[in-house]
């Protein structure tokens, strides 16, 4: 049996957002230890706040402050904490519906144990000692078993110094990727310098990367092609904002590239040219990499450019 390959992956990027008047004095307050809702038109206190009544969609900005306590409505436990969450020991996720509130506020609960928890317990927000103007500036919540008949609050406004204008979200997804059998074998091609796809038995087109059967027909394919070395740039963008961990200078230039032989424009870097000379036409070749193990990028071969005729369908 071939070797079935598995490797570890990685997605990860940040998303910058800025905020409204309503999420900005939200944020901003938990800076400051102090949570802040939003009062609707029928009377009902919204936390987390949100800038539209999820009942009439009209916009709302009437900031009202609640309690840093409140009722766990549900839970549920959290056995293995993952990478990024509030806590590195075991936890429960708990909605809590804050004193003056009127709905939930989903974050973490610090307990010894599922045993500890239940829903109609008492709990309080545990500030982070370093806070920023983000929802991890709630550490978690913690059991509490004071007075609830407690003030609510001191009634602030939302009106703060040094607003928080805008976050950095970051966002990242780890797992492990099998490839399959059809891709398995293109990476082992790739590895002799080779690029393979597969024929469609029913409309004969020659797909690269493989997927193991045709997206047109829904047939598997098994047959294997080899296909390039050479190929037509189909179309291409300019890339003109680095990315993090791309040891690549801006600007490049990113094209689908259909390979001789292949029904699909796979996509690669083009290099080897001033990237405002690249084109539609352009016909390259790649150049492996130290390891020769993939293609770095591709470069022109200074043969004439393809007539547009030939590769319109792979536009």
């Amino acid at each position: 049996m071939p070797e079935v390959l598995k490797a570890p992956l990685v997605v990860e990027f940040h998303f910058t957002r800025s905020l409204g008047p309503v999420q900005s004095a939200f944020l901003t307050g938990l800076r400051e230890r102090v949570v802040l809702g939003v009062r609707t038109g029928d009377g009902r206190t919204l936390v987390p706040p949100v800038e539209y009544d999820p009942v009439t969609a009209e916009e709302i900005r009437d900031l009202v402050e609640v309690a840093p306590t409140g009722t766990v409505t549900t839970w549920a436990w959290n056995h293995e904490p993952r990478r990024g969450q509030p806590l590195d020991t075991p936890f429960a996720w708990v909605l809590v519906q804050l004193d003056g509130a009127d709905t939930g506020l989903l974050h973490a609960l610090d307990a010894p144990g599922p045993e500890a928890v239940h829903t109609g317990m008492r709990v309080r927000v545990r500030w982070a000692e370093e806070r920023s103007g983000a929802i991890t500036d709630i550490a978690c919540f913690e059991p509490y078993d004071g007075d609830p008949s407690e003030p609510t609050g001191r009634g602030h406004d939302g009106r703060f110094e040094d607003m928080v204008t805008g976050i950095v979200a970051p966002a990242r997804l780890d797992y492990v990727y099998s490839p399959g059998r059809a891709q398995s074998a293109y990476i082992n091609a790739l590895s002799e310098q080779r690029t393979v796809g597969e024929r469609c038995p029913s409309c004969r087109k020659v797909y690269v990367p493989p997927r193991g059967a045709c997206p047109t027909c829904g047939v598997a394919t098994s047959e294997q092609v080899e296909v390039g070395p050479g190929g037509t740039v189909t179309t291409y963008c300019i890339v003109n904002i680095k990315a993090k961990n791309l040891d690549i200078e801006v600007p490049y230039v990113y094209a689908h590239i259909a390979l001789d032989g292949a029904d699909l424009a796979l996509h690669g870097r083009i290099g080897g040219i001033p990237y405002d000379q690249v084109r539609m036409g352009l016909r390259v070749e790649p150049v492996w990499t130290a390891g020769g193990r993939y293609p770095d990028h591709y470069r022109p071969t200074g043969e004439p450019d393809a007539d547009y005729e030939m590769y319109k369908e792979l536009l």
